[in-house]
């Protein structure tokens, strides 16, 4: 009987196993890790079948996951118009008019990623911005957090949408001082008048997309992901890994309209396998900061009238949050204002009494709150007491520091801060809410250990630098927390035996180079399922 497959040797492995924290060498067999140890330990044991494959000194982490990413539509914008950032609003338009110049009349222009904020004048774009450049194609163009879509007159058109359409539930059409609608729509209701007149993309050829998109995750060294799009992401995945082709480990979430479908089904929590399993019931308490529709206690700063918007009422939200806990589901919900943070605990709240009541332990239902972007002083504790875990993205904090402290104040001191929940015991999830941010996981621990962007602002203590981590703490982040969150601790998150063979090789050691240059660290190799996926030896 061989006792393993392959050697890695000669590494400085971080197993983030509390027993054996450092090791130089991993055994692996099929697609596990079968032992943990020195070089002198594991390959005397090694037969004339072993693959043996030095490390050369460097770096192993276990793999790492994006806890909270829209995976079909960041394999979408891949191939969409990429106004990601740009700086200026004239920039966005010219970006469009190149794409229509190559697009046939009456195709959509479709893109992805600008922010107001950053433009001179910090003005939200209309529709007439666009129409001179595109009288002949409809343009749906959304905003990088995805809460605001902008648009032409030709798609308002196509879509049906007048001065006297009304606002959906939760949403607004943003009309002029003439009530005629401008273009911009916030929220998903709103922006879903438009998109619902998009073409859809065949199952085949979003698993094309997701396919380019995996091979780009795996050198960013990305082993797996938890989902919150739609069913058709779901399908394409499926299809992608009948193809032979799903080298990522998916937690699909389950959102709220097919929240009856999953429980007609009997689906759970877990449903599954290691490659793909069934997460949570996913929800919407609240808008973004970016178009100021995150649903706030107090009004924003200079906005007196603002407090946000309420997407679903906490009524509705306890009812379809103990209906899935009762069948097995926990529930995930995105919460960015301190009300929507402060509704969804209240939920929770009543939720955790119910499980109670029917002899549940709290660690069978894996309730997560997505974003925790701002939370009242006196909502600070109740994640630890409900066990609820903090789903959040470091690099939030670095991309949006400017517009909190505008319209926010000091409400800032207790945003996007994962270091108030740790420090209470909170299990925290790390992701990217890509295409909101890149899905660069070395790009969130930067952000999550300096609190800095790239160019070092806002300083050399970042921002809030009460809030920052350890190095350790944010690789945490993306292994142990998502592994717990997915209900996967038992064999993912960390490099020891039984574990599977999930892991990154780096150019650098994390843990001893100045911060700034885990920027600079190279993805060498990744592996999953005891397979080299990108790069390798």
């Amino acid at each position: 009987m061989r006792l393993f497959d392959r050697i890695l040797y000669n590494g400085n492995v971080v197993t983030l196993d509390m027993q054996q924290s450092h090791v130089s060498a991993i055994a692996i067999r099929d697609n596990r890790i079968v032992a943990c140890g020195s070089d002198s330990d594991l390959l005397p044991l090694a037969s004339a079948d072993t693959i043996r494959q030095n490390l050369g000194g460097r770096t192993v982490i276990p793999g790492l996951t994006d806890a909270h990413i829209h995976w079909e539509q960041t394999a979408r914008t891949l191939s969409q118009v990429n106004v990601f950032e740009v700086p200026d609003k004239s920039i966005a338009v010219e970006r469009v008019a190149a794409r229509v110049a190559k697009t046939p009349a009456g195709e959509w222009i479709t893109g992805y990623g600008w922010f107001q904020d950053i433009w001179s004048g910090s003005a939200f774009p209309s529709a007439a911005d666009l129409d001179a450049i595109s009288p002949n194609h409809p343009v749906f163009l959304i905003a990088k957090s995805f809460h605001a879509a902008w648009v032409n007159t030709y798609a308002l058109r196509l879509a049906g949408i007048t001065a006297s359409t009304p606002d959906p539930e939760g949403a607004q059409i943003v009309h002029d001082a003439q009530g005629n609608p401008t273009g911009l729509l916030l929220e998903l209701a709103a922006m879903d008048l438009v998109r619902s007149h998009i073409p859809l993309l065949t199952q085949d050829q979003i698993a094309d997309q997701m396919k380019t998109a995996q091979d780009l995750a795996l050198s960013y060294g990305l082993t797996g992901l938890h989902d919150f799009d739609e069913p058709s992401c779901l399908n394409a995945l499926q299809i992608l890994r009948e193809r032979g082709g799903l080298s990522l480990r998916v937690l699909k979430n389950i959102n709220k309209r097919w929240l009856p479908a999953a429980l007609d089904s009997g689906l759970r929590f877990g449903f599954g396998d290691d490659w793909i399993r069934i997460g949570a019931l996913k929800m919407f308490a609240d808008g973004a900061l970016g178009p100021h529709t995150a649903s706030m206690i107090d009004p924003y700063v200079g906005e007196p009238d603002n407090y946000g918007i309420t997407t679903i009422e906490k009524e509705e939200m306890i009812d379809l949050m103990s209906r899935a806990s009762a069948a097995g589901l926990p529930s995930t919900v995105h919460a960015i204002g301190d009300r929507a943070v402060h509704d969804v605990l209240d939920a929770l709240e009543i939720v955790r009494s119910e499980e109670a009541k029917r002899g549940e332990s709290r660690a069978s239902r894996r309730h997560r709150i997505e974003h925790v972007q701002v939370i009242h002083p006196n909502d600070v504790h109740r994640l630890a007491e409900l066990n609820v875990i903090a789903s959040m993205q470091p690099l939030h904090a670095t991309s949006d520091m400017l517009t909190a402290d505008r319209f926010w104040g000091d409400r800032s001191r207790l945003a996007y801060n994962p270091r108030v929940q740790l420090d209470q015991g909170v299990i925290c999830a790390f992701g990217s809410d890509s295409p909101v941010e890149p899905f660069e996981p070395l790009k969130g621990i930067h952000a999550a250990v300096t609190r800095q962007r790239p160019d070092g602002s806002p300083g050399k203590d970042g921002w809030y630098p009460e809030a920052r981590l350890t190095v350790d703490e944010a690789l945490r982040g993306f292994t142990t927390g998502p592994a717990y969150a997915a209900g996967l601790e038992s064999r993912l998150g960390k490099l020891t035996s039984s574990f599977l063979a999930d892991l990154v090789v780096l150019d650098r050691d994390l843990y001893t180079i100045n911060p700034s240059d885990i920027l600079n660290t190279q993805i060498v190799a990744t592996m999953v399922d005891g397979v080299w996926r990108y790069g390798g030896f």
